[in-house]
């Protein structure tokens, strides 16, 4: 999955079916509750069959992006590679989309592509990459402790979040 999911001008069942091409109703929309988009798109005026536009111009960022991921649930691939899977998604959908992420990752092999360092610190594995090559590996702990550059790119991002949070009224 990456940061554009491309949805087909098509209903929403048909795009999320495109994971499984023989997935019945009842599969399609346990994968949709599953991440997290079945609410809204019963909330559609035409519900499972609404017509996304072309590219999914008739959703949101967020909401293309469950879609995405109920598709990829249906797949049931042992593996899946996340690249930036979260990098345009609105605040308020954030954490909707990283819990269907959880849910469709579970038992499985994940890869993770991310700038956004805070969506990769409950990582087994970070692998730290400068110049085209690995510079250093471990989890979040370890890579604080032992990788000046990736503490760096850790008090950026923790810099950058406090800045934004507190701009922000409370």
């Amino acid at each position: 999955m990456s940061q554009d999911n491309y949805l087909f001008n098509r209903s929403i069942r048909e795009n999320i079916r495109m994971g499984r091409a023989g997935a019945s109703d009842a599969e399609v929309e346990a994968v949709a509750k599953a991440s997290g988009c079945d609410a809204f798109i019963r909330k559609l005026e035409c519900g499972y069959e609404t017509v996304v536009g072309s590219a999914g111009s008739h959703l949101s960022g967020g909401e293309r992006q469950r879609i995405a991921i109920a598709r990829a649930m249906l797949k049931a691939a042992p593996i899946v590679i996340l690249d930036e899977a979260t990098a345009y998604i609105d605040p308020e959908n954030e954490a909707l989309v990283q819990q269907a992420i959880a849910a469709l990752t579970a038992g499985k092999t994940l890869i993770v592509i991310a700038h956004r360092l805070s969506t990769i610190t409950d990582a087994d594995n970070i692998v730290v990459i400068k110049d085209g090559r690995v510079h250093a590996q471990g989890n979040h702990a370890s890579l604080l402790a032992g990788c000046d550059l990736y503490r760096d790119m850790w008090q950026a991002h923790i810099g950058a979040k406090d800045q934004l949070e507190g701009g922000r009224e409370r």
